[in-house]
């Protein structure tokens, strides 16, 4: 299940209730809120700029936005104040407080496939390696793969972020969680045992990059 975290204004409620009923797994807080969903790892963020422009996390999330790394991140915008939406913040869309329930689907999911390659049956492939990351499944050449619950995090994160070089840091914080004390050996130890069930002579999804982390190779 695709999960989406929202933060504004109880303007997002309607596009909540959209979402959950097209079967995504929805978080809506108001900036500032200190909440679960603060160790929560989206795939989509929407953010009601006009309410979180000062909120420490939305900040955050909008200096993400600029690497390109982790979730996909759509600014609404009341159509009324478009001035308050800056292209130079880097983000993939925007959207209209106004948008129907039609076209919320459709951004969503052009925003995923642009960010993370997945299509939409929630399918990733590459090569012969495939993620149902609805059934939380990955086969390798048509082969079930047994993985962890952070196996399976860690790799989609990776996956869904091909071709960038992500350090240990960055994957800490996503896939285990900003308040994580663990060090940075416990990304290497999760990459040696992925690696030990996903890679083989024929297949080689994750490259060391020296010094700095790992990178998917798509």
């Amino acid at each position: 299940m695709r999960k989406v975290l929202m933060i504004g204004s109880e303007i997002l409620s309607p596009f909540q209730r959209t979402l959950e009923e097209d079967g995504y797994e929805v978080v809506l807080r108001a900036p500032g809120e200190t909440a679960e969903s603060d160790n929560y790892s989206p795939d989509v963020i929407l953010l009601d700029l006009a309410a979180g422009a000062e909120d420490t996390e939305v900040k955050r999330i909008l200096q993400e936005a600029q690497t390109g790394v982790g979730a996909a991140v759509i600014a609404v915008v009341d159509p009324e104040r478009p001035s308050g939406f800056d292209p130079a913040l880097g983000l993939d869309d925007f959207l209209a407080t106004t948008a129907s329930p039609g076209e919320l689907t459709l951004r969503l999911r052009q925003a995923l496939w642009r960010r993370t390659g997945v299509d939409a049956r929630n399918v990733l492939r590459c090569g012969d390696l495939e993620m149902d990351l609805a059934n939380y499944t990955v086969h390798i050449a048509g082969q079930p793969v047994d993985l962890t619950y952070k196996e399976y995090e860690l790799l989609r994160f990776l996956a869904t972020n091909s071709d960038r070089v992500l350090n240990r840091e960055t994957l800490l914080n996503r896939v285990w969680g900003y308040d994580f004390y663990g060090g940075s050996r416990t990304v290497d130890v999760h990459i040696r045992r992925l690696r030990s069930k996903i890679e083989d002579r024929h297949h080689t999804f994750i490259e060391t990059v020296r010094n700095v982390g790992y990178r998917f190779r798509a």
